[in-house]
């Protein structure tokens, strides 16, 4: 949010004398960065996408339809597909269960609460 310093003095007089004449105790802002939801505005890769499926056929089929997206190029894609055959689901990681992101979530919102009460 922007504001012009002489329109935020006219909307605030109080405010303004405060913050910018030093009238006032001072404030300091600031957060906590341990508050940050790690998940807000993540977007699965397709490694993310491969570790939820149960077959190497049905991973197959997540590449070729990442690709078609273009949310692959042709290249990562055909990485992909020589990986998934030669080594198959489990180079990527363990499997990723249905619900390994609200599982996840709850964990961080659980953490967090604790806090908020350890805090008083």
């Amino acid at each position: 949010m922007s504001h012009d310093l002489e329109e935020f003095r006219k909307k605030y007089p109080n405010l303004y004398r405060e913050i910018v004449e030093n009238e006032g105790k001072g404030i300091t802002v600031g957060f906590d960065p341990s508050t940050i939801d790690p998940w807000r505005g993540y977007v699965p890769s397709v490694v993310d996408y491969i570790r939820r499926c149960r077959s190497v056929e049905e991973a197959l089929e997540v590449v070729n339809y990442l690709k078609q997206r273009g949310e692959i190029g042709e290249k990562e894609a055909s990485e992909l597909r020589s990986v998934l055959e030669d080594k198959g689901l489990g180079f990527f990681g363990e499997r990723k269960s249905d619900d390994y992101y609200y599982r996840e979530a709850s964990k961080y919102w659980e953490s967090l609460r604790a806090r908020k009460s350890d805090r008083g």
